[in-house]
C-alpha cells in the first residue's frame, strides 16, 4: 500500500469521524470547514488508502447488561511450546478467527501472545479456555486476569494536531 499524504483537514476528518462516524457529510464538513463534496471525495480517499479501516458503533456495555449480562472480561497471556513462524500464525489465525477474542496481540518480550477475550460468564469462559488454549498441544502456558472494573475504553488513535495557521 501507497504511502498517503495527509494534510490538516485530512487529520481533523480522521479525528472527528473517530468521535462520530455516524455524522451526516454535511455535519462533518461543517466541523472541518470544507464543502460537502469535498468532505465527501476527501472520506473516500482516506477509506481507499485504508486508512479507516470499518465504522463501528460502540455499544454501552453497562446498560445493555440488563439484557445481555454483565459477562466476564479476561486478558490472557499466552506462551507457545513452539515460536517458529508457521506455529505463530497458525495460533494467531485461530485467535483472529474466534468470536470470543475481541483482542490478540503478538508480544516481546515475555509471553507469545496478549488477548482480551469475552466471555458471558465463568462457566463460558471456561469452556472458551478449553476450546481455545487446553485442547492446543503447542499452548505451554494460560495465565489469565479478570477485569473487575473498566475504567477506561478509548479506541482512538491520538493524531498529530495540524498547525495553527
Amino acid at each position: 500500500m501507497n504511502q498517503v499524504a495527509l494534510d490538516a483537514t485530512d487529520l481533523a476528518l480522521l479525528s472527528q469521524l473517530q468521535q462520530d462516524a455516524a455524522l451526516t457529510n454535511q455535519d462533518l464538513a461543517a466541523k472541518v470547514h470544507i464543502s460537502p463534496p469535498t468532505c465527501l471525495r476527501r472520506v473516500k480517499r482516506l477509506q481507499e488508502a485504508g486508512l479507516i479501516e470499518r465504522q463501528v458503533a460502540i455499544l454501552a456495555r453497562d446498560r445493555l447488561a440488563p439484557i445481555t449480562g454483565h459477562g466476564i472480561d479476561a486478558i490472557v497471556e499466552i506462551t507457545l511450546d513452539r515460536q517458529d513462524n508457521e506455529a505463530m500464525v497458525a495460533f494467531e489465525s485461530r485467535m483472529v478467527a474466534d468470536e470470543a477474542v475481541q483482542q490478540c496481540y503478538r508480544v516481546s518480550p515475555g509471553p507469545d501472545f496478549i488477548l482480551v477475550v469475552q466471555a458471558p460468564d465463568m462457566p463460558g469462559y471456561l469452556a472458551v479456555a478449553q476450546r481455545l488454549f487446553t485442547a492446543d498441544a503447542n499452548v505451554r502456558n494460560v495465565k489469565a486476569f479478570f477485569a473487575v472494573r473498566r475504567a477506561k475504553f478509548d479506541p482512538r488513535i491520538a493524531l498529530p494536531k495540524p498547525p495553527r495557521g
